[in-house]
């Protein structure tokens, strides 16, 4: 019998499969499905404080712009605020009720733009039931003078004082442009991070010619969007003593798969959930353990990081042999076939420039 079963966090999960933060698991309904569906574990939509706030400001201005009004006028008086369908209390209730509905982990994703706010919140979603807390740090540096330094730091100061926080395990939730990824994975993995989540999709403005504006939006991922993260997946492998999520282009148990030979602990879905539905948790766990047996792989433990760069003496050769190897298909398949690029030995042969 093919055994499915893993570990993501310190948590133990039936299967590797993990639906990641999106609308696919907002609503107790939708999580309960997903979980009877097979899921192994699931993130639930994120917590953004500056939400909280915004409602909070609102409801401080509805009271504070009357308090000193007349009594004749007490019946124009707005209602005050109380407390039970603000943001924070929703989001806690949901967790709560997810919580409870489904044996299988549920995770939560705090997006915080404060010191304070990202303990705050980390507490109150650990003390309602989260299993772990999954930290979605999205931070678009606009300001030119911000370094690609001070955006790391950041990260690794969020992650300490939540880890400091709580008592549940810590996920980072990183986007793939870093100049140095491995070496900030490194850092937040000494700085006490349970997981690593590659990688995030950041929201990408456009410019709409016609309507003269900018113009918001978040497109699915497709499966050629995986090779960039299973780079990362396959580099990390063994290097860091962190989980390590992998989640994007997911679409068939196929791209599970090649996640789990890089090295990754679990595999991520969006994209596919929200196309397909819930029911395609069992299409994917299917379809993995049919490709597991078709193999003779009897666990994913043991399939688990045979691709990685951990398999080969020299990482960095095997990357650029790699890279060689894909231009000279390229060059097979175009009219500059007559170029002949250098061999991998040729390289290793070559003064550093």
């Amino acid at each position: 019998m093919t055994d499915l079963s893993t570990t993501y966090l310190g948590l133990p999960l039936r299967n590797p499969l993990v639906a990641s933060s999106s609308p696919a698991t907002l609503g107790v309904d939708r999580v309960r499905a997903l979980a009877d569906s097979g899921i192994g574990a699931l993130v639930l939509p994120s917590l953004f404080e500056e939400q909280v706030t915004r409602e909070q400001l609102r409801d401080l201005a509805l009271t504070e712009g009357t308090e000193d009004a007349g009594g004749e006028a007490s019946s124009y008086f707005p209602s005050a605020p109380s407390g039970d369908d603000g943001a924070l209390t929703r989001h806690l209730r949901l967790l709560e009720q997810c919580a409870s509905a489904v044996d299988v982990p549920v995770v939560a994703s705090l997006n915080g733009s404060t010191a304070g706010g990202w303990t705050r919140f980390a507490r109150r979603l650990a003390d309602a039931g989260a299993a772990a807390i999954e930290l979605n740090v999205y931070v678009v540096p606009g300001d030119p003078s911000t370094s690609g330094r001070d955006v790391e730091d950041l990260h690794v100061e969020v992650l300490q004082a939540v880890r400091e926080a709580v008592d549940v395990p810590v996920a980072v939730k990183l986007g793939p442009w870093f100049s140095a990824t491995g070496e900030l994975a490194a850092r937040l993995d000494r700085a006490g991070a349970d997981g690593i989540v590659l990688f995030n999709r950041f929201l990408q403005p456009d410019v709409d010619p016609e309507a003269l504006r900018v113009t918001t939006g978040i497109d699915l991922s497709s499966p050629s969007e995986a090779r960039l993260a299973r780079t990362w997946v396959a580099i990390l492998h063994h290097r860091v003593r962190a989980s390590i999520a992998a989640t994007t282009g997911v679409e068939d148990s196929s791209d599970i798969a090649a996640y789990l030979l890089a090295g990754a602990d679990v595999a991520m879905s969006t994209a596919a959930l929200l196309r397909h539905g819930p029911e395609h948790v069992e299409v994917l766990r299917d379809g993995l353990t049919a490709w597991l047996r078709d193999r003779g792989y009897v666990s994913v433990e043991e399939m688990r990081g045979s691709v990685s760069a951990q398999t080969v003496r020299d990482p960095d050769a095997f990357e650029r042999a790699n890279y060689v190897a894909a231009l000279r298909r390229h060059a097979d398949h175009t009219t500059a076939a007559h170029w002949d690029p250098p061999s991998p030995s040729a390289i290793e042969e070559q003064e550093p420039i």
